[in-house]
């Protein structure tokens, strides 16, 4: 037994061999920790994903018109100004909503009569609702003829309808994390009481709401 234990202590060998084996405790611990940890922040991550990327869409409803113009001169062309009053409502109690660069206009009959209007940018807190107003004008929109023939018999019967449209980008924020942009595109059909010659508020046939897609 001394001449073994003597021939170890002689032989570096062996010790760096015995020395080594010592340590193999410690990688398992670190790849043991490493892992716990993984899946701890996997699971908030799954979280986060969870409440951020599952919100309600925002909900978007006409409840208000006015026709300052709307009529038809040749060749044929259609000019525009009127005012709507849109609310605009996020359902979600943990998300808010940032909207960048939302443009809304005016369709009659599948074809725009006002230009694109840029809105400010908005910010809507969770569990809000937020009123806008925006004025959209058309001067001398061409339109066919079947459209510019459509609006002159609508507006002799007393009904017109109408489509107005946002479009745009949003993003959803928890906290201090915000998703990328989404695109969004609101579909908002409505049907006004208008009679050819009218100026002023007119009266909504029915209050829907608007068709949202995300």
């Amino acid at each position: 037994m001394a001449k073994e234990h003597q021939r170890k202590e002689n032989n570096p060998h062996l010790l760096g061999t015995k020395e080594k084996g010592a340590g193999h405790k410690n990688p398992r611990h670190a790849l043991f920790t490493f892992i716990t940890t993984f899946l701890l922040l996997a699971g908030l991550a799954v979280l986060i994903v969870w409440l951020i990327y599952r919100p309600h869409k925002p909900r978007f409803t006409v409840v208000g018109a006015a026709v300052y113009d709307l009529n038809t001169t040749s060749p044929p062309f259609i000019s525009t100004s009127m005012q709507f009053t849109i609310f605009t409502r996020n359902p979600n109690r943990r998300v808010s909503i940032m909207y960048d660069k939302l443009t809304a206009y005016v369709s009659y009959r599948n074809q725009a009569i006002t230009p694109p209007l840029l809105l400010p940018s908005l910010y809507q807190e969770k569990r809000s609702t937020v009123v806008m107003s925006p004025v959209l004008v058309g001067a001398g929109v061409p339109v066919s003829v079947e459209v510019s023939d459509g609006l002159v018999m609508d507006e002799a019967y007393g009904v017109v309808a109408l489509r107005v449209v946002l479009l745009g980008r949003l993003r959803w924020k928890a906290g201090g994390i915000k998703t990328g942009r989404y695109g969004v595109y609101v579909k908002c059909d409505i049907v006004v009481g208008l009679k050819k010659g009218f100026v002023g508020p007119v009266p909504l046939l029915g209050s829907p709401q608007c068709k949202v897609d995300i």
